[in-house]
């Protein structure tokens, strides 16, 4: 059997006593950094063999895992903090122990985009989980303010002071929250317009990035896409597209998203 385990994203008492049990009683311990799951090990006093799993050896050991599996050992599979396969290794052993039909199960625990989403004060449904961001994030914000409910990412603190700022450029009055150091002592949540954290920055520790989804204003909806056109290519005969965007969005009261996307389709 294999078990997919969650462990704590940041409290180490944040972990289950059926995960406690079953890490005492299986015969190894998959994780992707040994040194950092030690600690949790060490804390429990749970002295079993511990291997790494990461996203550059995991198609190499999974043949012998399988093996181990179909011999009848049981086998856990941890992630540094919170649920294995979020963002973090484990889809590739998933996915063929399915396809050899061995057994497997998950034994549910700590989440940190579901701690920050339920602590964000934003609609908790829809939401959309995109995971990290790309290095070059702008095409893909784009497309993330258009989703109609909330959006869900993480970040680094040497990114994010970046990636505010190409929100700020798309729409600044954009509604985002960040979550940092969740269930840690520093924990923090903060919410605001795109503009108005940016100014807070920088930002410190482990982020989750919650973008609040596209609500249709009335005032929006009034402008076709073939009149926005029109405004813009009006104004830039004197200015960049951009610089017309902007202006066309303060005169109409309407977001530059809107008018961007008008100009874009």
């Amino acid at each position: 059997m294999l078990y997919l385990i969650a462990t704590p994203i940041g409290n180490l008492s944040d972990i289950s006593l059926r995960a406690l049990e079953v890490l005492k009683r299986v015969d190894y311990i998959l994780a992707e950094d040994t040194r950092h799951s030690l600690k949790l090990l060490t804390h429990y006093d749970i002295q079993k063999p511990l291997f790494s799993h990461h996203q550059h050896n995991e198609e190499a050991k999974v043949a012998k895992i399988l093996d181990d599996l179909a011999a009848g050992k049981e086998i856990a599979l941890i992630s540094d903090a919170g649920t294995p396969l979020i963002s973090d290794p484990g889809f590739v052993l998933v996915r063929a122990c399915r396809e050899r039909g061995l057994a497997l199960t998950a034994i549910p625990g700590a989440s940190s985009l579901l701690v920050a989403i339920t602590l964000s004060g934003f609609e908790p449904t829809p939401f959309q989980f995109v995971g990290f961001l790309p290095k070059k994030p702008e095409e893909r914000l784009q497309e993330l303010l258009e989703y109609p409910g909330t959006t869900i990412c993480y970040e680094s603190p040497e990114r994010i002071e970046k990636t505010l700022s190409i929100l700020c450029e798309l729409d600044p009055e954009c509604r985002v929250c960040i979550s940092r150091e969740l269930t840690k002592r520093f924990e923090e949540v903060v919410t605001g317009t795109s503009r108005e954290l940016l100014q807070k920055c920088p930002f410190q520790g482990e982020i989750v990035l919650l973008i609040e989804g596209k609500k249709a204003a009335a005032q929006d909806a009034i402008f076709s896409n073939e009149l926005l056109k029109t405004l813009v290519a009006d104004v830039a005969r004197s200015c960049s597209t951009k610089e017309a965007i902007e202006q066309v969005a303060k005169q109409l009261k309407i977001s530059k998203r809107t008018i961007y996307n008008a100009v874009h389709k």
